[in-house]
């Protein structure tokens, strides 16, 4: 009998990941996956495409209440090594000029068919529709129950991600169980995820979608500042720029902080030049509408709204339009403000922050510093990346850490 006996509670990213290290070492591995089968938010994630990993990562692209506890883990899992292993795994990387990289097929079913198939030639048994119901612990081994049955490990990873999309799996059970054994959890919140506003005209521009540059505005003060694609939706903001910021303004709206967003919709013009940019513009087509003229700067729809927010009729004449109302024009178009009530949710979120504090586990082990055996790794950790695989690479680099300390006799 393998007196190495691990259990790995999920079969996301970090999951598999220490489950192929562990095997590899030598351990009796078994992972407890309570969906039908493992790896379903990797095949989610980049529109089907996966952002597996960013070549820039540093601690700087995370957020928890100490985004230092990656740099061991990231240093440990260097972009070199990790491309390696996907080679050695059958697995060949897209790596693009900004950090990011995805499979060469362009397609998420890759890496889980590469990375599944490495873990069952490791010897780790799957067990798939086998939701984790009770972890106990006696002075030797830890008990695991299913709904099926109980067996006894030597060492027990918690893997089970966050409540971040539901709908492909996740659950706050991890959360539960690091509780139990005496870890404090902070309060989780969703990420990468899509905002609210308060404002009476954002779904009467719902599916228009621009380039703007974005400022994060909490208590009264900016925050952040993005450039990239929004899209107006029925329930507020959408688009690459807002999951930029929503990390920042989602932990904000938690702690019941005011949030506002400005939108510079014509980023390539500073305040002084934008003016005069809409006056040479109205010059030369005075008969015009200044809806009609407007469009030549900005979506016809936005020009709607951005209008009635100036207190200009759509059919006023742009010759008839005094200095200041001009200036008041190209204020709303570099800073136009809309207030945050709420983020669209865990179920529309990619990830989540909070989670079990790492102030309470070994980065260099990803082992309790409260009980000895239990191992954490991946997103059920107070740990939250930026967009563009950051998430994806610290659930690989800890997931490699737990595997490799766990796999030791």
């Amino acid at each position: 009998m393998n007196l190495n006996k691990i259990a790995i509670i999920g079969g996301g990213a970090s999951g598999l990941m220490a489950a192929l290290f562990a095997a590899r070492a030598g351990a009796d591995v078994t992972i407890y996956e309570h969906n039908n089968s493992v790896g379903k938010k990797i095949l989610a994630s980049g529109n089907g495409r996966c952002n597996i990993i960013n070549t820039t990562a540093t601690y700087d692209d995370y957020a928890g209440s100490d985004p230092h506890f990656v740099t061991y883990a990231l240093k440990q899992l260097n972009f070199h090594y990790f491309e390696k292993f996907c080679n050695s795994i059958g697995l060949i990387l897209d790596i693009k000029e900004d950090g990011r990289c995805y499979p060469l097929s362009n397609e998420a079913k890759s890496v889980l068919i590469a990375l599944k198939s490495a873990v069952s030639d490791s010897g780790a048994k799957i067990l798939t529709d086998s939701k984790v119901t009770a972890i106990t612990k006696d002075e030797m081994y830890f008990t695991v129950q299913t709904l099926q049955d109980k067996q006894r490990y030597k060492k027990v990873l918690i893997a089970t991600g966050s409540e971040a999309a539901p709908q492909l799996g996740s659950s706050a059970d991890g959360y539960s169980f690091a509780k139990q054994f005496g870890h404090d959890i902070l309060p989780t919140y969703p990420s990468l995820v899509q905002l609210h506003l308060n404002s009476k005209n954002h779904h009467k521009m719902a599916g228009v979608k621009t380039t703007a540059e974005v400022t994060l505005i909490i208590d009264g003060k900016p925050k952040e500042k993005v450039q990239g694609d929004i899209l107006f939706a029925t329930y507020g903001i959408s688009g690459l720029a807002i999951l930029d910021i929503s990390q920042k303004a989602s932990l904000a709206l938690s702690n019941k902080q005011r949030v506002s967003i400005l939108l510079n919709l014509l980023p390539r013009y500073d305040k002084a030049s934008l003016v005069n940019v809409i006056e040479k513009l109205f010059a030369s087509i005075p008969n015009r509408d200044v809806h009609t003229a407007l469009c030549g700067l900005i979506p016809a729809k936005i020009a709607t709204y951005l209008l009635e927010d100036a207190a200009l009729s759509l059919s006023t004449p742009v010759s008839e339009l005094n200095p200041k109302e001009v200036k008041k024009l190209a204020h709303l178009i570099g800073e136009w403000k809309f207030d945050v009530t709420d983020t669209h949710g865990f179920k529309h979120a990619e990830v989540s922050g909070g989670g079990v504090s790492t102030a309470q586990v070994n980065n260099k082990t990803m082992e309790s510093k409260l009980l000895e055996d239990l191992y954490f790794a991946g997103e059920v950790l107070d740990i939250v990346g930026k967009r563009g695989g950051y998430n994806f690479n610290f659930a690989w680099a800890s997931g490699m850490i737990a595997g490799k300390e766990m796999g030791k006799l």
